[in-house]
């Protein structure tokens, strides 16, 4: 009774949590303040905390004695400010009008938790860096502030206090309050360096924990031989032999394995229905192949939408008949037959042609005048808009992609060749006139023919593992063959890159889940695992201070960019023949800070509640 109880209560999300603890923390705290146990420096609003301490003016007033030199630092932070602002604003407007006029589905990378950085609330920070995450937090507050109370007294303006703010006990930002009275007879040059200051000193951080991450740290950092695990299918021959997520395979039967690709190869090749696989940590296990569907592609003749077809994650068992457990089993039982019978493990046959998914490429040609009429496959009865699915060309069986590239080799422009294909269920051959390939860079012949997938649509593994791709997030955090635009946009996407499209997984740095697929072996080698954690801390301190500055860049107050947008805006309307300036500098910076809020809430919410 007790366990069906337990089972009928909803499950409560990391967020909800979240906010359990902001509510007893608040009750909590406000108890305490009105019982005079919280100090005068703490002051507490809802779950928002503030730590108030005058100490460390004097340390500020004897760093701030070089002020040449931090007014040019500070200019030149001013002058990338507001060139950020301006990309904000537009980016941010130009944004909120795309959701407007045609919101995205809803994602997890459009999901309001994952806008909080809080790991194991936002799924993209995982728990196990959020120290890391923490520091870099904490890291990229105190050079902001920092950065704000050193131009006050640079510019001679005088500083209250300073001090930390918490959402409960989490950190999430610092201040520096500056007198009143001070700020405002400060000169508007004073005013936009210090508004700027915080800004810049995490353009500072940002540069300097890369410039390290990426030279030395990542520089002693390599991919560990062998194929990396990212996932294991369930039902899989991998799945039954124990293998798991996170395991690096680097040998099969006794053969070195260097990477994914290599261990591919092996198995297509081989007619071995049980192996022996030797993990990365030393353990041995056995393998016992059997083919399970992974992808079934568009246009597949063996996808049905009834009980009789072929899904993924079924397993097949024979083929015309006979038993097949093997790549390579499979692609012998095929190749002498234009029609197959797949048989899976649910005691189901279907019978469908066999060859490549093939689409013709864009009708328009622009080597042969870009007329629909004139592509080779039109001009020959095939259809240029719908799938097909190819068996031959010139007597040339076809079951891949490489089948095709292969059957067109050495062909000349102008030849005419045979096409065996199957469109629509019916089986036919047409005589196709080669044109001259139009392609960039391209020469030759050319049929016109796109092809989508080999074996008609259906992909299979005789393993049934995904693969960790660690050299490429290796190449991704060095900036290999990128532009510095390029690359930092690289890595502000790299913690979510796999929900917005650029790979199949998410990187958040060295992690538990693919540790295991790197070494350390350059010049930071007698750190041993300290790296990893040191790659993590770097990694995470760009990553923060670089989205504090460009988040503080928005033309919106009490942000930097909008005390910045309104500092510019009084330079402006004081040059204007104007009465009431007052009114209308509050009038320009309350229409922007407005009009940029809409976006934010658009931004974040919009996708679900206008999809």
């Amino acid at each position: 009774m007790i366990d069906g109880l337990l089972q009928a209560v909803p499950s409560v999300g990391p967020l909800t949590w979240v906010l359990i603890g902001a509510v007893a923390y608040t009750i909590a705290a406000y108890w305490l303040d009105a019982e005079g146990y919280l100090p005068e420096s703490i002051s507490v609003s809802g779950p928002i905390t503030t730590i108030h301490t005058r100490r460390g003016r004097a340390f500020l007033n004897w760093l701030a004695g070089p002020k040449r030199f931090w007014r040019a630092w500070t200019n030149v932070g001013l002058g990338a400010t507001l060139v950020v602002m301006v990309g904000m604003f537009f980016m941010l407007l130009q944004q909120g009008r795309s959701i407007l006029e045609n919101p995205p589905a809803p994602s997890p990378v459009n999901e309001p938790s994952n806008v909080l950085v809080i790991p194991g609330v936002n799924e993209f920070l995982p728990l196990s860096v959020a120290p890391e995450i923490i520091a870099g937090l904490l890291i990229g507050l105190v050079v902001h502030e920092g950065g704000h109370g050193l131009l006050c007294r640079v510019g001679d303006i005088d500083v209250e206090s300073m001090g930390l703010v918490s959402f409960a006990v989490i950190p999430i930002g610092a201040f520096v309050e500056p007198d009143e009275e001070s700020q405002r007879t400060a000169n508007r040059g004073a005013r936009a360096r210090m508004f700027a200051a915080g800004v810049t000193n995490n353009y500072a951080v940002t540069i300097l924990a890369f410039a390290l991450l990426l030279g030395p740290v990542v520089g002693s950092i390599s991919v560990a031989s062998g194929a990396a695990v990212g996932g294991v299918l369930p039902g899989s021959a991998a799945d039954d032999a124990g293998i798991d997520a996170g395991d690096r395979i680097e040998m099969v039967d006794g053969q070195a394995i260097a990477d994914g690709g290599d261990l591919e190869a092996y198995l297509a090749n081989s007619t071995e229905e049980s192996v022996s696989v030797t993990l990365g940590d030393g353990t041995e296990t056995t393998v016992e192949r059997s083919l399970l569907v992974t992808r079934l592609s568009a246009g597949s003749p063996f996808d049905r939408e009834n009980d009789a077809g072929v899904d993924v994650n079924d397993t097949i068992t024979a083929v015309n008949g006979t038993e097949v457990r093997t790549e390579r089993g499979f692609r012998e039982a095929v190749s002498g037959r234009e029609t197959v019978s797949i048989t899976t493990d649910d005691g189901e046959t279907t019978t469908a042609p066999m060859g490549v998914v093939s689409r013709a490429t864009s009708p328009a040609l622009p080597g042969i005048g870009g007329d629909a009429a004139d592509h080779p496959l039109n001009a020959s009865g095939f259809p240029t808009d719908d799938s097909f699915t190819l068996l031959s060309i010139a007597g040339q069986r076809t079951l891949t992609p490489a089948d095709v590239t292969a059957a067109l080799d050495r062909k000349a422009i102008g030849e005419d060749v045979e096409v065996v294909a199957v469109v629509d269920g019916e089986r036919r051959t047409e005589t196709v006139t080669l044109v001259k390939d139009y392609r960039d860079g391209r020469e030759g012949s050319y049929l016109g023919i796109s092809p989508v997938s080999g074996y008609s649509g259906v992909g299979m593994s005789s393993l049934g593992v995904d693969y960790y791709p660690a050299a490429e997030f290796l190449a991704m955090l060095t900036g290999e063959g990128q532009s510095l635009l390029g690359a930092t946009l690289v890595v502000l996407l790299l913690p979510f890159i796999g929900a917005v499209g650029g790979a199949q997984y998410n990187f958040a740095g060295f992690v538990a889940a693919n540790r295991n697929f790197y070494e350390v072996t350059g010049p930071l080698e007698p750190l041993g695992g300290g790296v990893f954690l040191l790659a993590n801390l770097l990694f995470w301190t760009g990553w923060i201070n670089l989205n504090l500055a460009f988040f503080n860049c928005i033309p919106a107050y009490p942000l930097d960019g909008g005390r910045i947008l309104r500092a510019c805006v009084e330079a402006v309307v004081s040059r204007l023949p104007i009465e009431d300036k007052h009114t209308a500098t509050r009038a320009v910076t309350t229409s922007v800070g407005l009009a940029m809020l809409a976006c934010l809430l658009l931004v974040v919410f919009g996708p679900q509640y206008l999809k």
